[in-house]
């Protein structure tokens, strides 16, 4: 019995030894910080309401940060991780070189976070809180965001490159990337209304709003008058004109009446297998906020690969 125990002791030891080296991903918990931070929340809402009011598209910028750091090798705030002379991350890769942003607002968060309660909250979760907060300060839904995510030590520029959709994506190539992550069709199409806020570079939607039949003629005219078929390249559109700053089902409304702005967005109603579902979303807000909220979730719970070594940082822009 004696030796049973001490065998089940080293047992114990050496797992715990290994968690501390390599992430075991664990289940997130909606009470993940009760104990260690229970006020990380508030901190987060108290940094995001002040920023989304100063500046409405910064709300959409938090968002796609979320998106583009959980589409890369998980959830795990390798987004933040800025390039050294030795290490090149994610910021530069094609689909967030000059693109991405509100990398200030998250180090503001990080900031206070660890005033509170230092080592404890991750950068991955404080993303993750901060977009569900840009959402719903645009007036769309809220959810509970389960936390317990870590900090990967390193980021991938080629994966990056890989794993983010394009503005160019078809239908079929976006229901494929997406189920790449365990991802449905209609999470994808639920996650895609993110676009109902924000802006996007002219260089984006030039093709579509020159070169495509399938736009109304109306809006690719004034499109085009701020996009020139030369030059301009970062003269910025919104994505829904109606109501570019207010989290709505007006994305859908919009691909419907073709006045979707990038060729991936207008995929999503062109003849195929979602139009049911963005004539459902276009006639019905409040199933289409159900389901982003449910997609939301089930995307922040994409965590790095086991072995992946994670932390907690102490600066989201570089490993301790």
């Amino acid at each position: 019995m004696g030796l049973f125990f001490a065998r089940s002791f080293v047992l114990v030891t050496a797992l715990l030894v290994l968690c501390v080296l390599l992430p075991c991903n664990a289940k997130l918990s909606n009470k993940f910080y009760a104990k260690t931070c229970p006020n990380v929340e508030s901190i987060v809402r108290a940094v995001m309401a002040p920023a989304v009011a100063a500046e409405p598209r910064m709300g959409a910028s938090i968002i796609r940060l979320f998106f583009h750091d959980c589409f890369v090798n998980g959830c795990d705030a390798s987004i933040l991780l800025d390039d050294t002379p030795t290490f090149t991350g994610e910021k530069n890769a094609g689909a967030n070189a000059n693109s991405l942003r509100g990398y200030e607002v998250i180090d503001t968060i990080k900031t206070r976070v660890e005033a509170a309660c230092k080592a404890t909250v991750s950068c991955a979760d404080i993303v993750a809180l901060a977009a569900r907060d840009a959402v719903n300060l645009l007036r769309g839904p809220t959810w509970k965001v389960p936390l317990g995510r870590k900090d990967s030590r390193t980021a991938s520029q080629s994966a990056a490159n890989a794993n983010l959709p394009g503005p160019g994506s078809s239908a079929a190539s976006l229901v494929a990337s997406f189920a790449a992550k365990g991802l449905s069709a209609r999470e994808m199409t639920a996650l895609s209304g993110a676009h109902t806020v924000g802006r996007v570079r002219c260089l984006f939607f030039r093709g579509r709003i020159y070169g495509e039949a399938n736009i109304n003629a109306t809006f690719a005219a004034a499109r085009q008058r701020t996009c020139p078929q030369t030059g301009g390249d970062s003269n910025l559109a919104p994505f829904d004109e109606q109501t570019p700053d207010t989290f709505d089902n007006a994305y859908y409304t919009n691909l419907v009446a073709q006045r979707g702005l990038m060729h991936s967005d207008q995929e999503l109603f062109n003849g195929g297998s979602q139009d049911g579902l963005v004539r459902k979303y276009s006639g019905n807000a409040k199933i289409f906020a159900g389901d982003f909220a449910k997609a939301m979730v089930k995307m922040g719970g994409l965590l790095p690969a086991a072995g992946t070594p994670t932390e907690v940082r102490l600066n989201c822009r570089m490993p301790n």
